[in-house]
């Protein structure tokens, strides 16, 4: 099964910016739980930490490397983003 994105109603599209960081004041652990597809400049990415779309980049991390803190240092990149829910919301009993 691939992972392409489906033609979602406007209802049931993911975040315009998110983190994977619970620190984060952009994460969003409900979002997150569901899957979120990632494509950045026509290939879908699976290494994301941080996305905004209206903005046009991503964050990922640079290697190994790690703060004083123990997080892993990131870079932001440019450029056309996509994104999705990878699995359908939860049906409400």
């Amino acid at each position: 099964m691939t992972d392409t994105p489906p033609n979602d109603t406007p209802s049931d599209t993911p975040p315009d910016r998110i983190a994977s960081h619970p620190s984060s004041s952009f994460y969003n652990a409900e979002a997150l739980e569901r899957g979120i597809g990632v494509r950045f400049k026509d290939a879908e990415r699976h290494d994301v930490d941080e996305y905004c779309v209206s903005e046009s980049w991503i964050r990922v991390a640079l290697g190994k490397k790690v703060d004083r803190k123990g997080a892993a240092l990131t870079i932001k990149l440019t450029g056309p983003v996509e994104v999705w829910y990878r699995d359908q919301p939860k049906e409400a009993d």
